[in-house]
C-alpha cells in the first residue's frame, strides 16, 4: 500500500484528478480544509476559525484520513496530507527539527510527492475557495519550500488534460528512474 500525496495551491487542479484516479479504480482522499471550510458553514459558522484552531483541526483530520487507510491495499491518492498540515503549524508555531522528524517519522508517505502549479486559466473562486489566484501562487511557493524541508521528491505535474495529467503522475509511479519527470528538484 502506498499513500501519494497530490499537493499544491488552491484551485490548481487537484480534486479533478483525484476524481480521474478515482475513475480509473483508485482510492482517494479529499481535501481536509474544504472539508472543513463546508461544515462549518453548514454549521451556520465562519469559514475558517483561528489559524491555530484551523491548523490543528486540518491536522487532526488529515492523521484521521492517514490512519483510516493503512490497511487500504494499493494506491490510495490524499489532497494534501499530514504533511501539508505540518507545513501550516509551523507557520503558526514553529516545529523544531526533532519534532519534524518524529511527525514525518511517524506519518509516512510515499517518497514522491506530485505538485500541481497555480493555472491561472482553470483558478475559480468558490465557496471555499475565497483566495485571491496571488494566494494560490504563495501557497505553491512555501508548498515547495516545505516538501523539500521534508525531504520529499517533489514532480511537478504540467499544465495538460486531466487525463493527461492521471497518466503523468501513473507513469512517473511506475517508473524506477525518477530523474526523469522531476522538474520540482530545480
Amino acid at each position: 500500500m502506498s499513500r501519494i500525496i497530490i499537493t499544491g495551491g488552491p484551485g490548481a487542479g487537484k480534486t479533478k484528478l483525484l476524481l480521474e484516479l478515482q475513475a480509473r479504480g483508485y482510492t482517494i482522499v479529499g481535501d481536509s480544509a474544504r472539508t472543513l471550510i463546508k461544515d462549518r458553514r453548514r454549521r451556520g459558522l465562519s469559514p475558517r476559525p483561528n489559524a491555530y484552531e484551523f491548523t490543528h483541526e486540518t491536522l487532526r483530520m488529515e492523521i484521521e484520513n492517514f490512519v483510516h487507510h493503512a490497511a487500504t491495499p494499493g494506491h490510495v491518492f490524499f489532497d494534501r496530507s499530514v504533511v501539508d498540515a505540518l507545513c501550516s503549524l509551523d507557520h503558526v508555531t514553529p516545529l523544531s527539527e526533532s519534532e519534524l522528524s518524529t511527525w514525518l517519522a511517524t506519518y509516512q508517505y510515499h517518497p514522491k510527492a506530485f505538485l500541481l502549479p497555480p493555472w491561472k486559466e482553470i483558478y475559480v473562486n468558490d465557496a471555499e475557495r475565497d483566495h485571491s489566484f496571488e494566494h494560490a501562487e504563495w501557497v505553491n511557493r512555501i508548498t515547495q519550500e516545505w516538501y523539500r524541508r521534508c525531504q520529499y521528491q517533489l514532480i511537478e505535474v504540467p499544465k495538460v488534460s486531466v487525463a493527461e495529467r492521471c497518466a503523468y503522475v501513473l507513469q512517473a509511479l511506475a517508473d524506477g528512474d525518477a530523474s526523469f519527470l522531476d522538474r520540482g528538484q530545480a
